[in-house]
């Protein structure tokens, strides 16, 4: 291979990479917000297609992976009250906390149970937190539709201190509105999870998916979020986001 050819390869994929990047960098910019609130309507279908519906309540003060988020059942009874607090980092792996009125105390969720699913649903622990851009890598895939909608593909790769736990990312990006449609989780060489985002609207001049739909491709189960009452830049207090407040039951 000649020293030209070699020079111009390594270019093209540089500028591939460079691309990927560009293109999250602007679908996370597009969807940035100061805060946000919704009320979340969930219908978990397990693997024998019995459905069961929790509704919870989530708020997020910060944005762009340097954020702070609780979310918190408020039905069925048997998990009204349960809460998960998130502290997400542009650097790191989130410190998450889960309260459960049962036992009336915290608990730290360790990095090696992040891949868990988060009380009964198709997200894990992982799933919850914001990821930053800068904690993985890119590179173009090319283009394809979902759902007849262009997009580009993008395959994202976590960086060691992420400590997640995929070994890799399928984004596709609308490319009308630079929306997530779908990811594709990996583990190792086989996509693990699925998660599928539609009912695209635009929310105070932010363009975002009112339904996700988290497939889990090994036990066959999926959860599909509706969120409603949609806010961006709402005003809520940092005092919100603690650990005395994640004790006190609204």
């Amino acid at each position: 291979m000649s020293r030209f050819l070699a020079a111009a390869l390594l270019f093209c994929a540089a500028a591939s990479a460079q691309d990927a990047r560009s293109i999250i960098e602007e679908s996370q910019r597009r969807a940035r917000s100061g805060s946000q609130r919704y009320e979340g309507t969930l219908e978990v279908i397990d693997s024998k297609r019995k459905v069961s519906t929790k509704r919870w309540v989530y708020e997020r003060l910060g944005s762009a992976g340097n954020s702070k988020a609780v979310l918190r059942f408020v039905a069925p009874p048997e998990v009204k009250g349960v809460a998960l607090l998130i502290h997400n980092h542009p650097d790191r792996a989130s410190d998450q906390w889960m309260w459960t009125p049962a036992v009336q105390r915290e608990r730290r969720i360790a990095f090696q149970d992040r891949k868990t699913r988060f009380f009964g649903t198709d997200f894990t622990f992982e799933d919850l937190e914001e990821r930053d851009v800068d904690r993985s890598t890119y590179r173009m895939l090319g283009e394809e539709p979902i759902a007849g909608e262009p997009c580009w593909k993008i395959e994202s790769t976590p960086k060691p201190e992420a400590r997640s736990q995929y070994t890799k990312l399928y984004v596709w990006i609308r490319k009308a509105d630079y929306v997530a449609a779908q990811i594709d989780c990996f583990e190792r060489d086989r996509v693990i999870r699925r998660i599928r985002y539609s009912d695209i609207q635009n929310v105070q001049k932010i363009w975002t998916a009112r339904r996700i739909e988290v497939e889990d491709l090994v036990r066959n189960s999926r959860t599909v979020l509706k969120l409603e009452k949609l806010e961006y830049d709402v005003s809520l207090p940092a005092e919100l986001f603690t650990l005395q407040a994640l004790r006190r039951e609204r």
